[in-house]
């Protein structure tokens, strides 16, 4: 295909060209010979046409490439973007020791895992105690998601951030996703504590799970603690079509991070190939015919005696 099929028009010329070098016999002159029988060599006078061609040649190859020659690329592969919101507790009891490192550390840790086997997917980050705060927008630049750990540690958030308010955080996430039309919508809660706002007023949970389920949200709760993960956590997850898992260890930790995406496995999804630019083998072929005929001007020429 060109981006200039209308310019192949012009390769009338070069081919009338080359019809009058091989069809119309050139201004030869007899010399008389006396009892001498002349040979015509065929194959000389067809290696000294085909030199001859050669300019004609080269000039269709010209119209060609002003023609804008074009291949499609390879399919290209593309991740189906999810847009998940990582929601992590910064409640002082996330300083607690979970083995060798404290609950937050290892958290975020374990997050940096994650964030480098998904490249394809968009990820916010939103810290949460008794007030949330949203530290990253989606972004499917991750590289300050893996740095924010410094800037939240439990030890140094204001006291207002003393608390475990889940459900305000998770409705807080909610208005995030809301905004990407774009993708699937994940939440990944890390928290090792129990929500009263899923109780006051009750039923709370019930009706913030709805609301993430009408907004196409699914809810993933990961509880770092060795006690039962809480009843409102598993509701929200339950009804929102995720699930809750418990932490008590770092490998188990990385363990819920890898079961989480290979549940949620990014689809990969081929884009049709984009057109592109094929000069390489007209360009190629051009300069060939250009060297033969320099090689041809040399000697392989017509002269009518």
């Amino acid at each position: 295909m060109f981006a200039s099929p209308w310019l192949l028009l012009l390769l009338v010329v070069p081919i009338f060209m080359i019809h009058q070098i091989w069809t119309h016999s050139q201004g030869r002159i007899s010399l008389p010979h006396d009892d001498v029988e002349t040979s015509e060599k065929r194959w000389l006078i067809i290696l000294i046409q085909s030199a001859e061609s050669l300019p004609a040649v080269v000039l269709g190859i010209v119209i060609v490439i002003l023609s804008n020659p074009l291949e499609y690329g390879d399919p290209i592969e593309k991740g189906k973007m999810t847009n998940i919101q990582l929601l992590v507790d910064v409640s002082g009891s996330m300083m607690d020791p979970l083995q060798e490192q404290r609950r937050y550390d290892a958290a975020m840790e374990a997050l940096r895992t994650f964030l480098d086997a998904r490249p394809h997917d968009a990820f916010g980050l939103t810290f949460f105690g008794g007030q949330a705060l949203h530290w990253i927008p989606l972004t499917t630049d991750s590289s300050a998601i893996k740095l924010a750990a410094p800037f939240m540690d439990p030890a140094r958030v204001p006291r207002w951030f003393m608390g475990t308010a889940m459900g305000n955080a998770l409705l807080a996430c909610k208005t995030q996703l809301e905004t990407r039309n774009e993708g699937d919508r994940m939440i990944i809660v890390i928290s090792d504590g129990e929500s009263p706002d899923f109780k006051f007023p009750p039923d709370s949970d019930v009706k913030i799970a709805q609301e993430l389920q009408q907004a196409n949200i699914v809810v993933y709760a990961i509880h770092i603690s060795d006690q039962e993960i809480p009843h409102g956590v598993r509701t929200i997850t339950e009804v929102t079509g995720g699930m809750a898992f418990q932490a008590d260890s770092e490998q188990g930790l990385q363990a819920i991070f890898d079961k989480i995406d290979a549940m949620r496995r990014t689809e990969v999804v081929l884009e049709f190939p984009q057109k592109r630019d094929w000069y390489r083998i007209p360009a190629a072929t051009g300069l060939g015919c250009v060297l033969l005929g320099v090689l041809a001007s040399f000697g392989v020429r017509y002269t009518p005696w």
